[in-house]
């Protein structure tokens, strides 16, 4: 039997394949609230045979990155949500929540209202290359209050029925900010060595196991490795994710961490048309799999189904995540279960990326025009 398609285990959560939907901003929220935008979207990747779909991000505080976001402020969005976990176990499919807060990031949002951003430290104007905002230094409540957020948020994913959630650590947002020294200049008890600056990542599992129980599953998508200088180097980022396995965290996604200025040195790179531009992140993914006992998730540019499958055979990872070919074809993954093991349609070029920051909902914008014509 092909590996891809039998089912294994985050915790006491069984999912029905390794394929995993990572978590994939579609620009459509009403209001902060699900949609039904959304619930079709959802219905067409678990009808699709994804085995476990994690959402797209689902703002704990004030730390929108995008206007049109989910948010999980408070119980308002447990029906929603509650939607969306429904149509996904009606189809086989389970359902993990990404909880998200972009700290400095939400500049975007926040200063045209006048409001500055909040990260690990300040920065003004110019300071850093690669960040082209400002931002002040969290307090001490804040960070208290931030972590609460996210224990709530999983609190009312776990009541909504959801199977499972995500905590964002990777791609340039708080958590990745908190962990990177070029972004964290901290001095107190959340900055300075290492084990400070993974802090709060510690702090917030252990807030969300007290609303969660200890039986619900909690993972996290890791950024272990910086893209910018004096950034975050992979052999502290690899220490941290062994220390989030043993601190109780049930599956580890690894990605990267602060992004660069060019698509090449982000999670979104491009035109990925053959094999060995495939699986970017595997030499990450193959050597924290090594130390750690908890499943891992490889993400980043897989293509090929022969490959995925040689990755889980040599137990280089124990689940496959895609984000752009399913944006073009949801039900990849049942063609594929089907026997046609073809390529993905999706040809890397970022349109449907660069659709939904311009604010419009998720789509392969090549396919759209293809049917227009």
């Amino acid at each position: 039997m092909n590996v891809l398609f039998t089912p294994a285990r985050i915790g006491n959560l069984e999912i029905p394949n390794r394929f995993v939907r990572s978590a994939t901003y579609d620009a459509g929220a009403e209001e902060g609230f699900v949609s039904d935008f959304q619930v079709e979207l959802y219905r067409a990747l678990a009808k699709g045979r994804v085995g476990l779909i994690v959402s797209g991000v689902f703002s704990v505080r004030r730390g929108k990155t995008p206007h049109v976001q989910n948010t999980l402020l408070d119980d308002k969005s447990i029906p929603g949500l509650k939607r969306l976990a429904d149509i996904v176990r009606a189809h086989g499919s389970r359902l993990a929540v990404q909880l998200f807060h972009g700290g400095r990031e939400a500049y975007r949002v926040l200063q045209p209202d006048g409001i500055e951003a909040a990260g690990p430290s300040a920065f003004k104007a110019g300071e850093d290359p690669y960040f082209m905002g400002t931002c002040r230094e969290m307090t001490e409540e804040e960070i208290w209050a931030t972590v609460e957020a996210f224990a709530q948020g999983a609190r009312r994913a776990r009541d909504a029925g959801c199977d499972a959630v995500q905590i964002h650590g990777a791609h340039a947002y708080l958590l990745s900010q908190f962990l990177s020294p070029r972004s964290n200049r901290r001095a107190d008890g959340w900055g300075g060595t290492p084990q400070n600056r993974l802090r709060l990542h510690r702090e917030i599992y252990r807030a969300v196991r007290k609303q969660v129980g200890p039986e619900y599953p909690v993972t996290i998508k890791l950024g272990v490795e910086d893209s910018v200088p004096d950034g975050l180097r992979f052999e502290e980022g690899m220490e941290a994710a062994v220390e989030l396995a043993q601190v109780g965290y049930d599956a580890i996604e690894v990605s990267q961490g602060l992004r660069g200025l060019s698509y090449a040195q982000t999670e979104f790179r491009q035109n990925i048309n053959k094999r060995e531009l495939e699986a970017y992140f595997r030499e990450w993914t193959r050597e924290v799999k090594k130390r750690v006992r908890v499943p891992v998730i490889m993400v980043g540019g897989l293509r090929s189904v022969n490959l995925m499958r040689e990755v889980l055979t040599a137990n280089e990872a124990d689940f496959v995540s895609l984000c752009r070919p399913l944006v073009r074809e949801p039900d990849l993954v049942a063609f594929w279960e089907a026997g046609e093991m073809r390529r993905p349609k999706c040809v890397s070029c970022n349109r449907c990326f660069e659709h939904v920051i311009a604010g419009l909902r998720l789509e392969c914008v090549l396919q759209t025009r293809r049917r227009q014509r």
